[in-house]
């Protein structure tokens, strides 16, 4: 069920974006501005990042280089040297999950995420580029990756793998969909009916929620990648 908020700061995006009600929900429309929303906000600190750069960092500037080069050691401890070239992938899904999740917490922001549409659109995009990289890897040999380390076993091991990468998106895109999108429901219902319950406890537990829920999401897309670079067994 996807959560409709009663007031949004960029509420007349509804009326803007009226024709794609055919193709959406209302929060489906909510999620599609939001999204360019955190995509400016994503635009404008990497340039200000990029002009303010000192070789003396300030408070900002380190706390930027700690969480990507967190980001750097979590890729480079799964896969070694070779996850190098999918840090702009991953490091781009973090900042936009996490970016998306935290606005959340801003009364009359909606967070893309806690639609099911960005949701599944950030699992295939990783669903996609872990089997393309397999197949640019491995060539043709990449099939045996569905096939189980028995040759007799085969056939029904290739309907068990098929099934368990299908699910990976499934799983990526309803675990990050299910927990922002009960969140926000959460705080909505705080909101309407004690709005002073509110302050602190929730807010820490949404910024717990959204450093989490990145981390989780970054983390599971690196191990699927990491899987097909690896040779069959």
């Amino acid at each position: 069920m996807d959560v409709i908020h009663p007031f949004l700061f960029l509420q007349f995006f509804r009326d803007i974006l009226s024709p794609l009600k055919k193709y959406t929900t209302e929060s489906g429309i909510d999620a599609i501005a939001y999204t360019w929303l955190v995509m400016a906000i994503l635009f404008i600190v990497a340039f200000v990042v990029k002009r303010g750069l000192k070789r003396i960092p300030g408070k900002f500037q380190n706390f930027m280089e700690f969480f990507i080069s967190s980001i750097e050691k979590l890729i480079t401890d799964n896969m070694g040297d070779k996850g190098k070239p999918f840090f702009p992938l991953i490091a781009t899904l973090a900042f936009f999950i996490l970016t998306s999740n935290l606005i959340g917490l801003i009364p009359g922001f909606y967070p893309p995420t806690a639609n099911l549409n960005t949701t599944v659109a950030c699992a295939i995009i990783v669903f996609i580029t872990t089997h393309v990289v397999g197949v640019k890897v491995h060539g043709i040999t990449y099939v045996k990756h569905f096939l189980g380390p028995v040759w007799w076993l085969a056939p029904f091991m290739f309907f068990v793998e098929i099934i368990g990468h299908l699910s990976r998106p499934l799983s990526l895109s309803f675990r990050l969909f299910g927990n922002m999108n009960g969140h926000e429901l959460i705080l909505i219902i705080f909101f309407t009916l004690a709005p002073f319950l509110v302050p602190l406890p929730m807010v820490l537990l949404g910024v717990l929620i959204a450093f989490l829920q990145s981390f989780v999401f970054m983390l599971l897309a690196t191990i699927y990648i990491q899987g097909s670079l690896e040779e069959a067994h």
